[in-house]
């Protein structure tokens, strides 16, 4: 099933990160007061977490290189940590977006 695309909101100019797939968790930035929603896309499988100071597991969220970009609520300071799935390489694009 395809996602239906979010046409009310919009990136932040800026606001773009790319977190490397790798066999340690690792977190982006902070989001800021401004960010209520952040725009994900893997080139790679991978598990993904969001919360403050957020740690991903092979238990964290799924996202597969195949699937379509996510949207995500998230709220001033929090982060989204990454993990590769298995030996997967590549890299999670997160942008943050507004109304």
């Amino acid at each position: 099933m395809k996602a239906t695309p979010l046409a009310y909101l919009r990136p932040i100019a800026g606001t773009g990160q790319t977190l490397a797939l790798g066999a340690a968790s690792v977190p982006s930035a902070a989001f800021a007061v401004s960010t209520e929603w952040v725009q994900i896309s893997s080139l790679g499988n991978c598990h993904v977490e969001v919360g403050v100071a957020p740690v991903a597991t092979a238990n964290s969220m799924l996202v597969k290189a195949t699937d379509d970009p996510l949207v995500i609520r998230v709220t001033n300071g929090e982060q989204i940590a990454v993990i590769q799935d298995g030996t997967s390489t590549g890299n999670l694009n997160v942008v943050e977006m507004t109304y």
